[in-house]
């Protein structure tokens, strides 16, 4: 990945953090069958003294597992908020007109080995992992208003059957790459009029990232 200077982010926390918050990942892989890539969620875990891991499942029906040799070289693409920037909400464009349209976003890549976990028992730990972390987000973006749904709701015939039919994705990452492309290239008066351009045109997303660069922010 192309990464100037003041776009380049190696700080494992947010890249980690990205992770997280972003977990579907595009697994980008190479076979005999060619180039191929698969949008799945991935939980990011990293025991005490151990090494970085991602963890995921795919279909048995989805060719990509048996295509695959334990250790070969996988890239998983993490992409968090990304927003078109106009010239004209740059305040320099309107003097200066050397401004041009650009994309901002931020990214993460993570290079590593895939091993394939056929056996229920990771199956099962996989499932449960991301079950436990994203219904209690849905329960909560819900107003509680429904419970949050348990491996143990499903009745044990259908659940088995269901966890028959997957197969479990472990890789071990050996490289982060970041990319948080937030302006940080322009003038302090240009992405500060930035950020408010793309609030009021309801990007506050976009908008809090790039004021996070700015000097003096909280974790600059």
């Amino acid at each position: 990945m192309y990464k100037p200077s003041h776009f380049n982010v190696d700080d494992p926390a947010a890249l980690h953090a990205l992770i997280q918050a972003h977990p579907l990942g595009c697994l980008v892989t190479q076979s005999e069958a060619g180039l191929d890539a698969n949008h799945l969620p991935f939980e990011l875990l990293q025991d005490e003294g151990g090494p970085l891991r991602l963890l995921a499942h795919v279909a048995r029906a989805n060719p990509v597992w048996q295509q695959l040799a334990d250790g070969s070289p996988v890239l998983v693409v993490f992409r968090a908020e990304q927003a078109y920037i106009s010239p004209n909400w740059y305040p320099s464009k309107h003097q200066s007109h050397e401004q041009v349209p650009t994309w901002n976003y931020r990214v993460v890549h993570a290079h590593g080995r895939l091993s394939i976990r056929d056996d229920e028992k990771f199956v099962r730990g996989v499932v449960g992992r991301l079950t436990r972390r994203h219904e209690a987000r849905a329960s909560e973006l819900a107003g509680n208003e429904f419970a949050a749904w348990k491996m143990s709701d499903a009745a044990p015939p259908y659940l088995q059957k269901i966890l028959s039919a997957i197969v479990g994705l472990e890789i071990a990452v050996e490289r982060l790459e970041g990319k948080f492309k937030l302006s940080q290239n322009k003038q302090p008066e240009d992405r500060l009029a930035l950020a408010q351009t793309l609030d009021a045109v309801g990007r506050a997303d976009m908008a809090g990232e790039i004021r996070k660069f700015e000097p003096g922010s909280p974790g600059r």
